[in-house]
């Protein structure tokens, strides 16, 4: 019963985590207008643990043991440094709000993996559930090609590597940081992807004519998408399942949706079905 339902309080920090999220990618997209990719994940990262750094030290919080720095350095790669890479990338050539449905393929690769590696969920309302999900993002990539602003194949496939890589690191971090302090654990994964970008963005194209907007965006994706939201990520990770925290994914599109409109992106019926096809594979996969 206990995966079925969640505590009140934690129903509402997936809400406001969803709602932050959602945010994310219209930030990124304006964020991307002045920042290469690599620059765009650096000052990201750079933003938001240094958000963390200070949320840290007032709530004194306890650093993650030694032993467990190999391992964050893993999911800092998976978590972060790719898929913040990958989706500023993608969203050169793709919408912000079809990123946005890209990305809540995360719950449909958080399911396939444990198709793979646990034969107990390995049965017909899994697979229907995770083609059904396939189904209706095709729909809504085809629904956006429809209204004279084709998506790019290369950033449909940049933003959906970042979804698995987002998986990834989701089943990695429910194995192995349940028992530790959230606070600490984001503050010290940040810190390492901060780290693992700063070379990367030194190699590769510089920023040019830097715009406020630009700039405030990435600020705002650091502190809120990225610093507070990994605070209840982490906090919400030590009292429910892998499953259950990417549920958060269901009405990420909406948000992602509502913010592409707002910002003057076409919306068209069939991203509309593309998103209820969607929510219909992930509502089988959670019942």
């Amino acid at each position: 019963m206990g995966e079925l339902f969640l505590a009140p309080n934690d129903l509402l920090q997936l809400f406001i985590l969803s709602a932050i999220w959602g945010a994310s990618f219209i930030l990124i997209k304006h964020g991307g207008e002045s920042f290469p990719p690599a620059w765009m994940a650096l000052l990201r990262l750079a933003f938001g643990s240094g958000f963390l750094a200070v949320a840290m030290r007032v709530k004194r919080a306890p650093a993650p043991p030694r032993s467990l720095i190999p391992f964050l350095l893993l999911l800092s790669l998976f978590n972060n440094a790719i898929p913040f890479t990958l989706i500023a990338w993608g969203e050169h050539s793709i919408p912000s709000g079809l990123a946005s449905i890209l990305n809540a393929t995360t719950t449909l690769w958080v399911l396939i993996i444990s198709f793979i590696t646990v034969p107990a969920t390995r049965n017909l309302r899994v697979a229907a559930g995770v083609a059904v999900g396939f189904i209706g993002v095709a729909i809504a990539v085809l629904g956006t090609g429809s209204h004279g602003n084709a998506a790019q194949p290369i950033g449909v496939l940049l933003v959906g590597l970042a979804a698995i890589s987002y998986a990834i690191g989701t089943v990695l971090a429910k194995s192995r940081l349940k028992q530790h302090d959230p606070l600490g654990l984001a503050t010290v994964q940040l810190s390492v992807a901060t780290a693992m970008m700063l070379p990367l963005a030194l190699l590769g194209p510089l920023p040019t004519a830097v715009s406020a907007v630009s700039l405030g965006s990435v600020a705002a994706l650091g502190v809120l998408g990225t610093g507070l939201a990994y605070i209840l990520y982490y906090g919400l990770l030590t009292r429910v399942s892998a499953v259950q925290i990417q549920s958060v994914t269901y009405i990420l599109p909406l948000w992602g949706l509502m913010w592409g409109l707002i910002d003057g992106e076409p919306l068209g019926w069939m991203s509309g079905v593309g998103v209820a096809v969607v929510l219909v594979g992930l509502a089988l996969l959670r019942r």
